[in-house]
């Protein structure tokens, strides 16, 4: 494969065509031509590398597409049992769980869920391994930092995921078959290169002990700027060195630029600033925006960073929150072409991973709906609406 940006059928806006008055607000709308899209370049990662690419669905789980997703990809990464258990009876292929803490009572299930089982530590293995019935492994921590936000990065000072070379020692535990590592957090091709360097030079002395080698997700694979052709020759090398199978665990790059959040207007005013009300809420739809934080981009609108005295009275800039009753509930301050009015329609871009999974029903906020939307054909189909029985059900 050719080196050079990943093969993306470029979609600036992918949904300026369509009409956000045709779900409900607030609602995910999933655009299945970019998602195919996405998918097509992790297959062909897939098949120019050897590697095999596994859904991680702590970011994106939406089983609605589930057919779509196992037609390109080996199968999903779980991160416990719940998940495993989706991965098995929603999206077929392979089932790669891995999991900081486990519990005695749900072992067996998990290992008749999982191909491949992932302990976080020695610890951990020698209390729940050795059991028959799927491959074993364990995860690593290079202790190589490439996240620059502690909250996001594995190998952190005082981190709890995974095992340091120094605590391994020489050899492995008898039954260990794999190792994983995952230090990455939507990032490039360099920095998956630096890390990927860093665990040969830490681990590559129990290579000969295992037969797989799992090096996680946290890559933008299907970014319009991503070097695929790079990446392809590296985990070849790797793997003609090595003689070891290779997985990756995409989550982000599986759904990137593939959704958006359909929000309405509830209420507009001023403060020091204009802002406008939405029953779309940071808080509990798109958590990431305070966590990580960023400001996510809307349809039409400009970004404002730090906005001062001269945007305050500007009509057309408007900061933008939620309907719960925490003062930090923003989405961002950016300007629009005109005022902002109740009713209106708004689509909060990029929104599709780290969203369903991580929404909440906190404040009695409903949950956005799920839409598929298919621009190539105009399709739309609405797969899920909640109703109040969902957040009561979750209380007691």
């Amino acid at each position: 494969m050719a080196d050079g940006p990943a093969p993306v059928i470029e979609r600036a806006d992918n949904f300026a065509g369509f009409d956000a008055s045709r779900v409900p607000s607030p609602c995910f709308v999933l655009d299945l031509a970019k998602l195919e899209d996405n998918l097509q370049i992790l297959s062909a990662i897939a098949e120019g590398s050897g590697a095999k690419v596994l859904l991680a669905l702590k970011a994106f789980s939406c089983f609605a597409v589930a057919d779509l997703i196992g037609a390109h990809l080996h199968g999903t990464a779980a991160s416990g049992l719940w998940e495993a258990r989706l991965g098995r009876t929603r999206f077929g292929g392979e089932v790669h769980t891995f999991a900081p803490g486990l519990k005695a009572g749900d072992l067996d299930e998990l290992v008749s869920l999982s191909d491949h089982l992932i302990f976080n530590s020695l610890g951990q293995w020698e209390r729940f391994g050795g059991r028959p019935g799927c491959t074993a492994g364990l995860r690593i921590n290079p202790r190589h930092s490439e996240v620059a936000t502690p909250l996001y990065d594995p190998c952190a000072p005082w981190s709890r995921l995974g095992v340091t070379a120094e605590q391994l020692g020489d050899r492995l535990p008898d039954g260990i078959s794999g190792l994983h590592v995952h230090a990455l957090c939507d990032q490039g091709f360099e920095p998956f290169d630096r890390l990927l360097a860093a665990t040969e030079e830490k681990f590559s002395g129990h290579f000969d002990q295992i037969s797989w080698l799992n090096l996680g997700g946290g890559q933008l694979l299907t970014a319009p700027d991503y070097p695929v052709g790079r990446l392809v020759e590296r985990l070849k090398d790797l793997r003609a060195r090595t003689g070891l199978d290779v997985y990756l665990e995409p989550g982000t790059a599986v759904a990137l630029n593939a959704g958006v959040l359909v929000t309405e207007v509830l209420d507009t005013g001023a403060a020091e600033g204009h802002f406008a009300i939405t029953d779309a809420s940071a808080t509990c739809h798109m958590p990431d925006v305070i966590e990580a934080p960023y400001t996510p981009e809307i349809s039409g609108a400009e970004i404002v960073e730090d906005a001062g005295a001269s945007e305050s009275t500007d009509p057309c800039v408007i900061r933008l929150g939620g309907p719960t009753c925490l003062a930090g509930d923003v989405i961002g301050t950016y300007r629009f072409a005109h005022p902002l009015e109740v009713g209106e329609r708004l689509m909060i871009a990029d929104q599709a991973y780290y969203t369903m999974v991580k929404a909440s029903t906190f404040n009695g906020t409903p949950l956005p709906g799920i839409a598929l939307w298919d621009p190539r054909s105009d399709g739309l189909e609405m797969v899920r609406q909640f109703d109040y029985e969902t957040f009561e059900n979750r209380l007691s």
